[in-house]
């Protein structure tokens, strides 16, 4: 059974606002591991999340979803472990717009992994769309890099994994708890493990760090691990996992506008075409069929 129009539009415009957020997520872990060690920043970026998550839940007053814990479980594994551990430790090496290969194939990853597991039914037009735009994507990136792929690269690929099998289970739980409290009790059921190693793994020498990689760090656990997924979440329990996860495919390219309006790097035309042509996939895909249960949407 497909999802209502007004649904699906709002889910979709749910997913654009967390894609502006998450856009940042790669310059900003660029920056903050240029002074700051990579296993740092993946456990204390989870745990500023946690920090801010545990009074949220306390305000709530809801009692454990103790139904949903092994799914939450595996989400704080891939989301709050998984995908910061493996775009940290690749972006020790690559640049950040070279990031854009895996989040050229998260859309379809994730697609592939609601079809599996979320029971979503895409048409064959919809994965036409969508493999399309993954492959714009991805040869946008590559054409950047030099068409060069690096050993790195299979740690950004493990990084989609993640996040697909993250985005997909996080989703299912939306539809029976708000998106706050999704991410929340993800966050806050891990901070009794990223906050010990949070401090285990903190900088010898917390002044000699420059400025700008600890605001990075905070963006990365207030906004890319926490805020974001408020919107998020709703969005994919609402318009469906497979079409919402599209929307992604726009984020490279915000990444691009947030690297030259923070490093002063330039936006040329190709760019630009690249930009309008994946937009146009992703409303393309919006008019496709994606059949998939009806359950009870969740209030963001």
């Amino acid at each position: 059974m497909s999802r209502p129009a007004t649904d699906e539009t709002l889910g979709m415009g749910l997913g654009l606002v967390a894609v502006a957020v998450f856009a940042g997520s790669l310059p900003a872990t660029r920056l903050a591991v240029a002074s700051l060690d990579a296993n740092f920043v993946t456990a204390a970026r989870a745990a500023i999340a946690g920090i801010i998550a545990l009074p949220v839940l306390v305000a709530a007053r809801r009692p454990p979803p103790w139904r949903d814990l092994p799914k939450l479980g595996l989400c704080a594994l891939c989301l709050v472990a998984g995908f910061p551990a493996f775009t940290a430790l690749a972006l020790r090496s690559l640049p950040a717009a070279h990031g854009g290969v895996a989040l050229g194939a998260m859309p379809i990853a994730t697609a592939f992994v609601a079809a599996l597991v979320d029971r979503d039914r895409p048409s064959p037009t919809f994965w036409l769309c969508s493999g399309l735009g993954a492959a714009l994507v991805v040869g946008f990136t590559l054409n950047r890099g030099g068409g060069v792929l690096r050993a790195a690269d299979a740690l950004l690929l493990g990084a989609v994994g993640c996040a697909a099998v993250g985005y997909t289970l996080s989703a299912q739980v939306s539809r029976r708890l708000s998106a706050r409290e999704v991410i929340s009790w993800i966050v806050v059921l891990a901070l009794p493990i990223s906050l010990p190693l949070s401090f285990a793994w903190r900088p010898a020498d917390p002044g000699a760090v420059a400025p700008l990689a600890w605001m990075s760090l905070v963006y990365l656990g207030a906004m890319s691990m926490y805020l974001g997924y408020f919107a998020w979440n709703a969005g994919l329990a609402l318009g469906g996992v497979a079409r919402v996860g599209q929307v992604q495919l726009v984020q490279p390219f915000l990444t691009f506008a947030i690297a030259a309006a923070l490093l002063g790097e330039r936006i040329d035309a190709e760019t630009a075409n690249a930009a309008v042509l994946v937009v146009a996939l992703v409303f393309a895909s919006r008019r496709t069929r994606v059949d998939a249960p009806r359950t009870a949407a969740a209030q963001a």
